[in-house]
């Protein structure tokens, strides 16, 4: 039997791309667009209901001191410990070619009553829901973890149990033909039946 709300929410799974900032067209994210990405993102699975999932919306002004931040955190430390003026650049202008940024935070149960790869997985799980949601909305995003971010972060200032886990850059694209493959889902099954 046909079923529309299964086959537009495989459509938007299979359909689902990492679009990067290069790829924006520079057209704004309106607030109340992405309050609703947000708001679908908060509605993920989550274990004893501790909602671990945090986010700094960064926009406006916020872009350009972000971009100046991770490229100057570049400079500090450069990986492999050779800089390079291209990176710099480049680590500096993804943030103001995006609409928006969104940092990820995890913010631990201070009574660690559920275990931390739990939280992890939760707070994907809303992160999941705002990359499906943004796909069906036509914004590009992707997610991007950079240690330079997530470790020793003076941008956000966390609270002692809470973690970033990476930045979604978001931003409207032109029409691009997206494809993707992945290996037959025969070869990650098991069935058992008796």
């Amino acid at each position: 039997m046909k079923n529309p709300n299964l086959d537009f929410i495989s459509k938007i799974i299979r359909e689902r791309r990492a679009i990067f900032p290069s790829q924006f067209n520079g057209n704004p994210i309106n607030k109340k667009t992405l309050q609703l990405l947000l708001e679908n993102a908060n509605w993920a699975p989550t274990h004893k209901r501790t909602e671990p999932w945090r986010f700094h919306v960064i926009t406006g002004s916020g872009l350009d001191r972000l971009g100046k931040y991770l490229a100057e955190k570049y400079r500090e430390d450069p990986k492999g410990g050779v800089f390079s003026e291209m990176k710099y650049k480049k680590t500096k202008a993804k943030a103001t070619q995006s609409s928006a940024v969104i940092a990820i935070v995890m913010h631990l149960d201070p009574k660690a009553s559920i275990p931390e790869w739990e939280e992890i997985a939760a707070t994907s799980m809303a992160v999941q829901n705002l990359w499906l949601s943004c796909a069906a909305a036509g914004i590009g995003t992707y997610w991007s973890s950079p240690s330079l971010f997530t470790k020793n972060n003076t941008f956000l200032n966390l609270e002692q149990n809470e973690k970033c886990l990476g930045l979604m850059y978001l931003g409207y694209y032109d029409d691009m033909e997206l494809t993707g493959k992945r290996k037959p889902i025969e070869d990650k099954v098991t069935w058992i039946d008796q």
